[in-house]
């Protein structure tokens, strides 16, 4: 180790022979030494570096090439999915899974079937609601709505179980277009006196 530290500092000093140009005196300084003893030392010689290798097992480890540093990609975690209530008062809340769902599958089904009947027998909606309609919306609307709750209050989504073209959006929109196409017939009829077609 001493070798190394003394072999360093003699590479790392300029050339004494720059040092020790002005002798106009035969006095030998006792810090310098003579310019006879001192090797010719390469240009480049202060760039220079002695490394000790103090066991011969260890390999010097090649060092990374460094590139411009790229940003880091996020990962996508999976996140769960959230737990979904099964208690009465957060399923039919007013922002709650049922109330919008039950109204659009009922307001589907009431649309389809008004139009079906109006095409076949002629009445319009106030003519077959009278005419023993009432028993028919009362039973479709808690047979629809016993089916739509069950698998809220047994923890099912209706996002989990929507795929492809089936999608929980596209109930929602065919459910809220039905609710307004329901009340544009009857209104619709309302104001005509008379059936749509």
């Amino acid at each position: 180790m001493a070798a190394s530290s003394a072999m360093q500092s003699i590479l790392a000093r300029p050339p004494l022979n720059r040092v020790v140009s002005n002798r106009s005196t035969n006095r030998v300084n006792q810090f310098l030494i003579p310019t006879s003893y001192v090797p010719h030392l390469p240009r480049y010689a202060s760039r220079m570096r002695v490394r000790c290798m103090a066991e011969e097992d260890q390999q010097e480890q090649p060092k990374p090439v460094t590139t411009s540093p790229s940003p880091p990609q996020p990962q996508q975690i999976p996140r769960p999915a959230p737990k979904v209530s099964t208690k009465f008062s957060d399923v039919l809340a007013f922002s709650g899974p049922a109330p919008e769902r039950i109204n659009g599958r009922l307001a589907m089904i009431g649309f389809v079937a008004a139009l079906a009947v109006e095409l076949s027998n002629g009445q319009d909606v106030f003519d077959q609601i009278s005419n023993g309609g009432i028993p028919w919306f009362l039973g479709t609307s808690i047979v629809l709505s016993l089916a739509s709750l069950i698998p809220f209050f047994q923890g099912v989504s209706v996002e989990s179980k929507s795929k492809g073209l089936m999608t929980s959006n596209a109930e929602m929109w065919n459910g809220r277009f039905a609710m307004l196409g329901l009340v544009a017939l009857a209104f619709t009829e309302y104001v005509k006196g008379g059936t749509l077609i």
